[in-house]
């Protein structure tokens, strides 16, 4: 169990690159408007994006896992942003999928390649999820399940190399 959590934190720990500010990537709603991904990122909260498909088969089972940390904390230190990369082509089938699984979180709709000019790395495939602090710099990413928990506690480990490197 160490090990598992040594090797996430790792991969946590050290993106690929690291923006410098909030990214402005180019999105549209489930409405169709036009919106900036720095619109939801960043703002003085830590914003965990999770990617996702509608065809994905572990989203639909472990996506529940950010409706809880997004109504736990949304108030409080931590939001959280969905990225359907489904297309625009099928955006009633992603709509379908935020209605099933009573997604409480904005949701973005996107191809695959602006979830790598969202986080500045390759996009691997879903779920994936991306850190970024409260200055709205990323500053992580995990590709595969997260539960909340897991989410909390990789957070809690950035805050901690945050203030180490301000001290």
């Amino acid at each position: 169990m160490i090990r598992k959590f040594a090797l996430f934190a790792a991969l946590l720990l050290a993106p690929f690159f690291v923006l410098a500010s909030p990214p402005d990537v180019t999105l549209k709603d489930f409405d169709g408007k036009t919106r900036q991904a720095s619109e939801f990122i960043g703002h003085g909260k830590w914003t965990v994006v999770t990617v996702w498909s509608a065809d994905c088969p572990i989203c639909k089972a472990e996506i529940f896992h950010m409706t809880f940390l997004h109504d736990e904390h949304k108030n409080k230190d931590i939001v959280v942003l969905g990225l359907s990369i489904d297309g625009h082509a099928n955006r009633k089938k992603a709509q379908g999928f935020i209605d099933d699984q009573k997604l409480n979180f904005p949701n973005l709709i996107g191809e695959p390649d602006d979830a790598s000019l969202l986080s500045g790395t390759m996009f691997i495939g879903t779920p994936t999820y991306y850190f970024f602090s409260p200055e709205g710099r990323f500053v992580g990413q995990r590709i595969g399940p997260l539960t909340q928990e897991e989410a909390e506690r990789a957070i809690e480990s950035l805050k901690a190399g945050r203030v180490r490197k301000k001290g």
